[in-house]
């Protein structure tokens, strides 16, 4: 008698996820390239395409990924124009890294270094000295900063070689742990209007024969969350940005370069049972399941130990088909989080990672329900979420 066949697809293979372009075209690339083209000590020129400038500038529109600025020329004239400029005039993004989401981004920015090592891997991660889940955008519940990552900012490293360095940015930030592990250094300027940053953030270039400005704007990233970004109010927010960025632009001192750069793109997911699959409501995913960790598209699993074996295996075989699912060791072997990964952090990251690669999210209506409601997601690493611009304009 013949054996039965069963027509069930093969899981998505751990390493056919397209990986971030760590240590040559990533967000953690970004300053060390720069600060070494201003002969900081220690920094390495890791984006090769870009060339050396005495005034850097760094635009950070949270939320505008490649494919979103490519896909909208009418909203965004301007920074269209600058698509061909992009790394160093190649026309190419840069990746954001894993997860592809703001916490990990800035810190990536800021520290230079890739998840693995700064410590921060995802929306919330586990904070394996206490066992609760710990939210690194909101810093909550608090733990020390400096123990949470204890590594200088570029920015830090910048001024104590003579670099004049600044962040300008909307007061709400200046004093938030994030902002102090990622984004310190030098003096922070808050200002709330885009105007008044883009003004301010020009002040701060001439101010310095060597100088490193950081200036950042959100609203892109909150409209999308909230209402999509195939809605008008994202691209109203997409049509005021695109003028602050020319604002800036046209207000260079000499011998300046402005990338204008983004920390994810997006993508809106349906809101139907097919796209949204709700952990609160399915026993096979929680099964074995101490915490649920990260977000909707890039998901860290902690078991309950002893079932770790258990939950990878029915986590693969429930979501294979549309998520990479790894365990923590895959996905560490696969380069996820960077290159290596410091003791320290090795436990914060989930003994299974799930990153999306379908129009699907993981939510969890009655633990996360402001984020289970979101229109527009991000987190992992398919194009639409990793892929950045950095856009450059010189003077």
């Amino acid at each position: 008698m013949a054996l039965p066949t069963w027509d069930h697809p093969e899981p998505l293979a751990v390493d056919s996820a397209p990986v971030p372009e760590y240590g040559a075209g990533s967000l953690a690339d970004l300053l060390p390239t720069l600060a070494a083209g201003m002969a900081v000590p220690g920094m390495t020129a890791a984006i090769p395409e870009l060339t050396e400038a005495d005034r850097n500038c760094v635009f950070l529109i949270d939320g505008l990924g490649w494919e979103q600025l490519k896909a909208h020329p009418d909203e965004a004239p301007f920074m269209t124009s600058l698509l061909a400029s992009s790394r160093g005039g190649t026309g190419r993004p840069i990746t954001a890294g894993y997860p592809a989401t703001t916490a990990t981004s800035l810190a990536s920015v800021g520290t230079g270094l890739p998840p693995g090592a700064h410590g921060l891997p995802g929306y919330t991660a586990r904070n394996p000295e206490t066992g609760e889940l710990m939210n690194q955008l909101r810093w909550n519940p608090w733990t020390s900063p400096r123990v949470w990552q204890p590594y200088p900012t570029v920015f830090q490293l910048a001024h104590e070689a003579g670099v004049h360095t600044a962040q300008v940015s909307s007061p709400t930030f200046q004093n938030t742990p994030l902002t102090k592990i990622a984004l310190s250094g030098g003096t922070f300027h808050g200002r709330l209007s885009g105007e008044e940053r883009m003004d301010l953030a020009a002040e701060q270039l001439a101010a310095g024969d060597r100088s490193l400005v950081y200036t950042y704007y959100a609203e892109v990233d909150g409209k999308g969350h909230r209402f999509g970004v195939d809605s008008d109010p994202w691209r109203g927010q997409l049509m005021y940005v695109d003028r602050l960025v020319q604002r800036l632009a046209e207000q260079l001192p000499p011998r300046t370069a402005l990338y204008v750069t983004a920390d994810h793109g997006m993508i809106d997911i349906p809101f139907d049972e097919q796209h949204r699959i709700d952990f609160d409501e399915d026993w096979e995913l929680r099964a074995g399941v101490a915490l649920l960790g990260g977000e909707g598209r890039a998901r860290h699993v902690y078991a309950v130990p002893g079932a770790e074996v258990d939950v990878l295996t029915c986590w693969r075989e429930v979501l294979g088909e549309q998520f990479w699912v790894a365990s923590r060791d895959e996905a560490i072997a696969a380069g996820w989080f960077g290159p290596q990964i410091d003791e320290r952090v090795y436990a914060r990251i989930g003994d299974v990672v799930a990153a999306a690669r379908d129009d699907v999210l993981i939510i969890a209506t009655e633990r996360e329900p402001k984020e289970s409601a979101m229109v527009g997601n991000h987190g992992s690493m398919t194009p639409v979420e990793q892929l950045v611009p950095l856009l450059q304009v010189r003077s």
